[in-house]
């Protein structure tokens, strides 16, 4: 089978989207699955008005035809929402082609925090994008139930993963800093909600790993805070064995990648009592979960990081793939021949 990814998201941005594909991608290769990717690279681009970080991929329609057909797929999935994901929607709509959508980011929540853009209007504009597809994955119960209620159908759950030989414990890990080091990692903007995990009166060290348009500001107001900037591999692993608890302030993930990486490196979370972050860790005895943060924190410092080191072991990214693949072959959405005639839906 020959699966083509088509994706907004992508090298050199650093964020869950980016490694989740990548990660399924290289899981799917492993099973025997060819697996490729449509892309920004060799696009166009200029940097996005709201996030001068990020690039747009401004492709032409002519392009993506033409890399969808030298791809030859037998079965395409639309990652995201942005140029690249509404002309080969558009594509597929235009060659009664079947495809599949998956829901990452909660766009409308973030596009109203820094536009004047109603919520309303951008979720009437995510229904209508993604339910043109044979099957929407959403990465969580609570995230599929929210979609449901708001009009989206045919959802299917799409665990995610991560790489427990890269993420874990490390004896001797130390950033040098004084005990308890409390660790945030992520995109550094303001729907993160990264501040309220800054504000926090701590013992210790406050440390933030990541990057992102919020960052010179909160450098200037937090100057106790440690900002290591992007770390990636082998480096943003040892900072998380290096740390005590793992701070996770956002109230809009659909699901973070990093409670996952922080768990295998046998981290307790502390965060809000949200559902996005319910649904991550269960419930399992690795979380403190509180509307009150400082309380979280400190409470967070008598988990046993043998018992998340043990839960993260249970979530691969091989079985991530199996999950996806899983997906697709039951959308209705694979190509039974060249000639693009399609199984029933």
């Amino acid at each position: 089978m020959r699966v083509l990814i088509a994706t907004d998201a992508w090298y050199p941005q650093v964020n869950g989207v980016v490694q989740t594909l990548t990660s399924v991608g290289q899981a799917l290769e492993r099973m025997g699955v060819e697996v490729k990717f449509l892309t920004p690279e060799g696009i166009p681009s200029i940097p996005l008005p709201t996030y001068p970080d990020i690039r747009l991929a401004l492709p032409t329609a002519r392009a993506i035809a033409q890399r969808i057909d030298a791809a030859e797929p037998d079965i395409i999935h639309i990652a995201t929402e942005g140029p690249i994901g509404h002309l080969v929607r558009r594509h597929c709509l235009k060659r009664r082609r079947g495809f599949t959508t998956s829901f990452h980011t909660r766009f409308a929540d973030y596009a109203a925090a820094r536009l004047p853009i109603p919520r309303s209007l951008s979720w009437r504009w995510l229904r209508w994008f993604h339910n043109a597809g044979r099957v929407t994955m959403a990465s969580t119960d609570s995230l599929s139930k929210e979609l449901l209620a708001r009009g989206f159908r045919k959802l299917m759950r799409w665990p995610r993963g991560v790489d427990t030989n890269l993420f874990q414990p490390r004896l001797g890990a130390d950033l040098g800093l004084p005990r308890p080091v409390f660790l945030s990692v992520g995109r550094v903007a303001v729907e993160k909600n990264i501040e309220a995990f800054l504000k926090l009166d701590l013992p210790g060290s406050k440390v933030v790993v990541g990057d992102g348009p919020a960052r010179l500001e909160l450098i200037r107001r937090y100057p106790d805070a440690v900002f290591l900037g992007t770390r990636k591999g082998e480096a943003l692993a040892e900072v998380y064995a290096s740390a005590d608890v793992f701070v996770f302030p956002s109230r809009t993930d659909t699901f973070g990648l990093v409670l996952l990486e922080a768990l295998a490196s046998g981290l307790p979370i502390a965060g809000f009592p949200v559902d996005s972050t319910r649904d991550v860790v269960g419930s399992a005895p690795v979380a403190v979960l509180d509307e009150d943060l400082r309380a979280a924190c400190l409470r967070s410092l008598t988990v046993s990081r043998a018992a998340c080191r043990a839960y993260a072991k249970t979530m691969t990214w091989d079985e991530s793939a199996r999950c996806f693949l899983g997906n697709l072959k039951s959308s209705g959405a694979l190509l039974v021949k060249p000639d693009a005639t399609l199984l029933s839906a």
